[in-house]
């Protein structure tokens, strides 16, 4: 697992082994704020080692940016914490977390020990504020990616653990097309020191502005190139050539991953638009 000190008391960390997933500590001292658990319970736990071990503070909450497993489910690994997360969120872990987990417990033995740990504090509008220490985290919600999205400002460092609203490679899957690229306005004119995307690198001051131009680029190229398939007389071989470079983005995107994503993104937006044809014409 990287890890790195991104400002004073404001630490990032990412798995080595899956998605480049991000996640990131907020240090007081008296009690530490986790954002984000990461995929694996090894990783997990190597985190809240060095909060507790090597800083000297207990994680007192854990904020969830999204119910995805990969930044909820080592939620288990901070007993005693508080979890915080969108309402959103708590009603789909509710829905689709225990199912996902026993499906996954059955494929990989290292997820036997996870159990699924539920938002205690959840809010659905405006902001909430933490004070932890002199530092103020702001959640509110950035939704786009899932529907329950939410990003932590760092207020007094301008520092953004963004979630999977900001990440190399915007995916659409789970969410809206639509509100990707207004929430991704929006954190690109919040005039951030650094951006802690949900997968993949932190993102510098100087870097923002390209990161978010080529961002809202790839979603305007993508869905413009799935248009355009859908129009072919053999519209599902014209989806398979909308590559990824050929809307703006590098096939070594998060080490390869991108090109899968991708895909996924080009199959989601195709349904989309076929079933918002069928709606129109009924």
């Amino acid at each position: 697992m990287h890890r790195e000190r991104v400002s004073d008391n404001v630490y990032w960390f990412q798995s080595e082994v899956y998605a480049q997933v991000t996640a990131g500590a907020v240090t007081g001292p008296n009690w530490a704020v986790v954002i984000d658990t990461l995929a694996l319970p090894e990783e997990a736990l190597e985190m809240r080692t060095f909060i507790e071990d090597n800083l000297g503070v207990p994680v007192r909450y854990v904020i969830n940016t999204h119910y995805h497993a990969d930044h909820s489910w080592g939620n288990c690994f901070f007993p005693g914490a508080t979890v915080i997360a969108h309402s959103i969120a708590r009603e789909t872990m509710l829905q689709k977390g225990e199912p996902s987990l026993e499906s996954i417990k059955k494929q990989n033995i290292a997820f036997k020990q996870v159990k699924l740990v539920l938002p205690h504090l959840t809010f659905s509008e405006g902001s909430v504020t933490l004070r932890v220490g002199k530092k103020s985290l702001v959640m509110f919600a950035t939704p786009g990616h899932s529907a329950d999205g939410i990003s932590v400002l760092v207020e007094e460092d301008r520092v953004l653990f963004a979630g999977d609203a900001f990440m190399p490679l915007p995916y659409m899957v789970d969410g809206d097309p639509e509100e990707i690229s207004a929430t991704i306005k929006r954190i690109g004119k919040m005039g951030l020191e650094n951006i802690i995307q949900g997968h993949g690198d932190v993102i510098l001051r100087g870097e923002i502005e390209e990161a978010t131009r080529s961002n809202l680029a790839y979603i305007n190229a993508v869905r413009k190139a799935v248009r355009a398939a859908a129009k072919k007389r053999d519209p599902i071989e014209a989806l398979a050539e909308i590559d990824i470079e050929s809307c703006g983005k590098s096939r070594v995107t998060l080490g390869g991953l991108g090109v899968e994503l991708h895909k996924r993104n080009v199959v989601y937006l195709y349904k989309t638009l076929a079933a918002e044809e069928t709606n129109a014409d009924q």
